[in-house]
């Protein structure tokens, strides 16, 4: 294992660690810009996240070991993911360990952690929010590895690094499969880190909330780490569509200091504009249903589908 390599792997943990709150002020800022309201700082998710580590935590009498350890574990997985995703660099040595798959294995922990942690105290707010988590996440998993399949077709392998690599190095091309599993991912993106339409995580509504009603019995540093897990979350689905959709700019090859010099501010603008992106799309859509949601996760097992299709049959 090269230091260059060592190196790269640390840093992408921490970029991911650090900029995961702000891309989620940037994305409430330019929400708050769009619909003419008074925009919150974009540091305001590190201060909550600050105050609520200062706090005492207050835990249910019934409370079991799994509802204190499910943060942690949430958190944790995220931190794991981080470090598979090809952000800065292709050459990280988590590669070796877990791919792609894998990657989506790890989402679906921290899933069944937060769902079963909702479940632990038996409110009903916990319970009506973990079923409903379930059942975007049932739905949501196969459109998310169908794009996977779609991407390791065109590169030849499920290692997330290996197929930005394989992209970003090839020449510049049209490929509508890889059109049709974006459009695709967008809407798994969206369901999974609880955006509108299918969430509102600003919300505390007890017939529309998802995500927010798991987290009502926690508090102090326990809702702190489900908050920046939450960021988290968000930083690492955008940085999984640009490994596979817009590639360029990481650092390939033999790593070097001017290869991650480059990287560090593509990464930058591309989360700039990725979150100016979510905030049009948020605000242009309105909250649906619930009972809608599985039409609109069926749309992008749909989306996935159609591009796997085409590259088996046009080969593009």
């Amino acid at each position: 294992m090269r230091l260059a390599e060592l190196v790269t792997q640390v840093l992408e943990i921490v970029a991911a660690l650090v900029a995961a709150p702000i891309f989620l002020g940037w994305v409430n800022q330019c929400r708050a810009w769009l619909q003419n309201r008074r925009a919150p700082s974009i540091w305001l998710p590190y201060r909550n996240i600050r105050k609520l580590f200062h706090k005492d935590a207050v835990i249910a009498e019934n409370a079991s070991p799994l509802f204190r350890a499910a943060p942690y574990v949430v958190f944790g997985t995220m931190v794991v993911a981080a470090g598979i995703i090809p952000s800065m660099g292709t050459r990280l040595p988590l590669v070796a360990a877990a791919d792609a798959i894998a990657l989506v294995g790890l989402f679906a922990t921290a899933r069944v952690f937060v769902s079963l942690a909702a479940m632990d105290v038996g409110t009903a707010f916990g319970t009506l929010g973990a079923r409903r988590e379930m059942m975007v996440g049932f739905l949501a998993e196969p459109a998310l590895l169908m794009v996977i399949f779609v991407a390791s077709l065109i590169s030849a392998t499920t290692a997330l690094p290996a197929i930005s690599e394989h992209l970003a190095t090839q020449t510049l091309g049209l490929y509508p499969s890889l059109a049709f599993s974006a459009i695709a991912f967008t809407l798994v993106l969206l369901a999974e880190n609880a955006r509108i339409p299918v969430d509102n995580p600003a919300t505390h509504l007890e017939l529309t909330m998802i995500h927010e009603a798991m987290l009502l019995e926690y508090s102090a540093r326990h809702l702190a780490l489900m908050e920046w897990g939450a960021a988290l979350k968000l930083f690492n689905y955008a940085c999984i569509g640009f490994a596979l959709f817009v590639p360029w700019g990481v650092a390939t090859g033999e790593l070097g200091p001017l290869g991650l010099l480059v990287a560090i501010p593509a990464l930058a603008l591309k989360l700039a504009l990725a979150g100016a992106g979510l905030a049009v799309i948020e605000t242009v859509s309105a909250k649906m249903r619930v009972m809608r949601a599985p039409e609109f996760l069926a749309s992008a097992f749909l989306f996935a589908v159609l591009g796997l299709l085409v590259h088996v049959m046009l080969g593009a």
